[in-house]
Order: C-alpha cells, then sequence, then structure tokens
C-alpha cells in the first residue's frame, strides 16, 4: 500500500502518533480544503445544489433530498469556521433554500424532497428532521442571521410531532399532514438525532439537547448493544423492541445491523461524555466496545469495511462504501484522544491508508462513494459523488484534538 500521498512514511514504520504530528494534521486540512472546493461546483444558479459527476461535472435530474441540503449547510458552516473562502455562499444558498422550498408553509416541517420548486416526496421524516436540528446549530456557530429562527422552529417541529417522551427516543415517519403511515422506529435516525442535538448544545448551551442526546444513548448504548454482544439492531417495533424480521429498502433500511452506525455511535457517546463534564461512567469503555467489534466483524480480507452484518456479526452485505471508513476514521482518533494505545494507532493509520490509495479521488477531489474487493472504482450504485459530509468530517474531526466542539469559533 503506498502511503506517498498520506505521509513521507511507511503505515507502521514510525513510532507514536500521526495525529501528533504536523504533517498529518497539514495532510487533514489539505485533504479537507480539496473536498471543499470540488463540492462548491454543487451551488446552482436556481434552488437547490447540484449533484456531481466523478470530474466534478453536474449531472442531470434536479432531485433534492432534507438530508443533502442540510448537510451541505453543515459541511460548509464547517467548511467556513476552518477558514475555507467562499464556504458562506453555500451555507446561505442552502438555508435559503430550507426556508422557500423545503419547508411546508400549510402542514409545518420540511418535505423529503424536491425537484427546484416542486415537492416530489412530501413525507415527514425524523431522519430529515434532526438534520434540519443539525444545520441550524452549524448555522448557528458561524452566525448565520436565519439560524436561531430555523433552531427554533425545527425544535418545535421535532417536539410536536417526532419526540416521544415516555421513550426517550424520536418516532419516525409521518404523511405530509402529520397522519401516520407506518409504526416503523428506527436507530438511524435516532444516532443522527444525537449527533443533531449535541451539535445544539454547543452551540446553544440548552441543558434539554444534552439530556435528551443522554436518552437515547442510553437506550442503544446503555441498554440494546450489551445485550447484542454489541451490535446494534437498527430496526424496532412500535413498542421499541427489536424487530428481527425486518427487511426494507436494502440501501437505505438493510436488514440486520450496519457496522457503520456503530462506529458513529460509539464516536457521539464520547462527545457527550466529553460536554456532561467526563463522569466517572462507563461511557469511555462502552464507546470503546462498539467501535472494536464493528472493526472485528466488518474488515474484510483484502480491506474496507462490510456495509451490513447479521446479527451474529456475519457479514450479509459486503458492499465497500466510502462512508463507513470515514466514519472508522474519526471513531479511532476518538479513542486515541482518550486513550494511547497502539492498537487503535494501528488501525488509524490502516484506515486512513486504505482510503487514501481506494476512495480520495486524488485528480479531481472528493471521495469515490464505492470499490469493489480489488479497490476498482464501482458506478452501478451511486450517481457520480453523492456527498461531502462524510468524509470531510474524517479530516477535520481528528484534526480539532478534542472529542467536543471540535469546531474552532
Amino acid at each position: 500500500m503506498t502511503t506517498d500521498k498520506l505521509l513521507p512514511v511507511g503505515l507502521d514504520s514510525e513510532t507514536g502518533f500521526w495525529l501528533d504530528t504536523p504533517e498529518h494534521q497539514n495532510w487533514l486540512m489539505e485533504q479537507a480544503r480539496h473536498q471543499l472546493e470540488f463540492f462548491s461546483a454543487s451551488c446552482r444558479n436556481g434552488p437547490g445544489f447540484f449533484l456531481l459527476d466523478h470530474d466534478g461535472t453536474p449531472l442531470p435530474g434536479e432531485v433534492q433530498e432534507l438530508h443533502t441540503t442540510t448537510r451541505m449547510i453543515h459541511s460548509y458552516a464547517m467548511g467556513h469556521l476552518f477558514g475555507f473562502k467562499g464556504a458562506e455562499k453555500i451555507v446561505d444558498h442552502g438555508m435559503a433554500y430550507l426556508e422557500s422550498s423545503h419547508r411546508d408553509a400549510e402542514f409545518g416541517g420540511f418535505f423529503w424532497a424536491l425537484e427546484g420548486d416542486r415537492v416530489v416526496d412530501d413525507r415527514k421524516l425524523a431522519y430529515g428532521h434532526v438534520f434540519v436540528l443539525l444545520a441550524a446549530a452549524s448555522a448557528k456557530q458561524v452566525g448565520h442571521p436565519g439560524a436561531d429562527r430555523l433552531m427554533t422552529y425545527a425544535r418545535k417541529v421535532l417536539d410536536t410531532h417526532f419526540w416521544d417522551e415516555e421513550a426517550g427516543l424520536f418516532c419516525d415517519e409521518w404523511n405530509r399532514d402529520w397522519t401516520p403511515f407506518s409504526d416503523y422506529r428506527g436507530m438511524n435516525a435516532n444516532m443522527h438525532g444525537v449527533e443533531a442535538l449535541l451539535t445544539a448544545f454547543e452551540a446553544t448551551g440548552d441543558k434539554v439537547y444534552l439530556s435528551r442526546a443522554g436518552r437515547i444513548l442510553d437506550f442503544f448504548v446503555g441498554r440494546v448493544a450489551p445485550k447484542e454482544n454489541w451490535r446494534l439492531p437498527e430496526h424496532y417495533t412500535s413498542d421499541w423492541q427489536i424487530d428481527r424480521a425486518y427487511v426494507g429498502n436494502p440501501m437505505f433500511r438493510p436488514a440486520g445491523t450496519t457496522p457503520g452506525h456503530s462506529f458513529e455511535l460509539g464516536r457521539l457517546q464520547l462527545q457527550y461524555w466529553d460536554l456532561s463534564g467526563r463522569p466517572n461512567t462507563d461511557a469511555p469503555h462502552s464507546a470503546r466496545q462498539l467501535i472494536e467489534q464493528a472493526l472485528r466483524d466488518a474488515w474484510l480480507p483484502g480491506g474496507g469495511i462490510a456495509y451490513t452484518l447479521d446479527f451474529d456479526g456475519q457479514v450479509s452485505n459486503e458492499n465497500r462504501f466510502w462512508w463507513p471508513v470515514t466514519e472508522a476514521i474519526s471513531a479511532v482518533a476518538a479513542l486515541i484522544r482518550i486513550d494511547k494505545k497502539a492498537e487503535d494507532e494501528h488501525w488509524y493509520r490502516t484506515l486512513w491508508g486504505y482510503a487514501n490509495e481506494r476512495f480520495v479521488d486524488h485528480q479531481n477531489g472528493g471521495w469515490f462513494p464505492a470499490v469493489d474487493e480489488n479497490g476498482k472504482v464501482v458506478t452501478s450504485i451511486f450517481n457520480g459523488k453523492p456527498d461531502i459530509y462524510h468524509s470531510l468530517q474524517a479530516c477535520l474531526f481528528p484534526r480539532s484534538g478534542r472529542l467536543s466542539r471540535m469546531l474552532p469559533f
């Protein structure tokens, strides 16, 4: 595995930790800059954002989903805080599109998918709405004038329609007029809910956000994961029992467990613990259990992380997507920040070595979204390069040197 574009040392030829070296810190910042430059071409003259082909050319078709709009706002708010020139234009563009087009003026909340100004999917999904809160919190951190209004509105919608106070969790989905169309409950929207709630707490200091994040983490990390050998089932019944028979969309609601989400929730557990004052709890241990189990289960022969596993940790779908690798990088970096272990450094170098060689597009910028077992780019699953969100955080979060408040404000 070559590392000439990564660092001028071999993966295991140097002692110490890459995160402590100026060379690696500079490399991470350069990688972030390349991504921000590439995805800047997403900004349309009209409403919404382009999806970009591998070479950065805008792709035909204008369907825009809520999580894409909000992730662009969040990502370029981070870019702005790290000094990327022009980021504020994309934040402004996304914030305006949320208000003018995604927002449902009649029934409230936000539409899931648009084509320009036309609504093509009017469902109200928790997954999308927690990303609205994340976008608003990130926009607030860069001083956007519409951020407070959006945060207040997003919180009201989440409180009214999605937050289940008795369970301490978010329910998932409604029709446009807030009538139910399913009783599905899921881990994914709640995991990203934790992400949004912690960012909102960092932006405002409002402890309601921190408390709710803790309740979600307590359910999945404190109660479910230990009984499931530190794996996280994705799907649940209306009374929050694991639904082992559930088979949904194989891309967006795959059966079984998704190890990439264990990396995310493990890192979020550490962020919550840090924001809570690092109390004397088992939070660092449970985060490590989640992250290490996912690495053991999902790292594939020849490299890459399997997309899904069954409930016993056997590989169900061995597609090698970019985003689980990015989340593993951020999670392992967080472990290194609290307890420097040689095995964590080995994983950090291995993950970055694989990502740098297989996923990072050194010619055009951005990351390829999928590769095969031989490391060749797969074009049959995703159109172009889907987003900047996961891979940008893999550069900026480790670079921060912190578990929480990772942005320089």
